[in-house]
């Protein structure tokens, strides 16, 4: 499992459908920004952690939140 289909299976938790062509081109900008742009690698992989966090406790909230299996 890739990390596009990481953040794709955390959106959709959260209600928003993104397409693999769209994440894509959103993960190429931000290669191109961290490339070109001096400075910038501070700031997208601080936003990147921001959001891997919030999926994760999205995540952890969601599986808490569902009953436990009956057997």
């Amino acid at each position: 499992m890739g990390l596009s289909d990481v953040v794709e299976k955390g959106l959709r938790k959260m209600g928003v459908t993104v397409s693999k062509p769209i994440l894509a081109a959103i993960t190429l900008i931000f290669g191109l920004i961290v490339i070109f742009v001096e400075g910038s690698l501070n700031l997208i992989v601080g936003i990147y952690l921001l959001i891997q966090g919030a999926l994760l406790l999205v995540e952890y909230y969601e599986l808490q939140s569902r009953p436990a299996p009956k057997t």
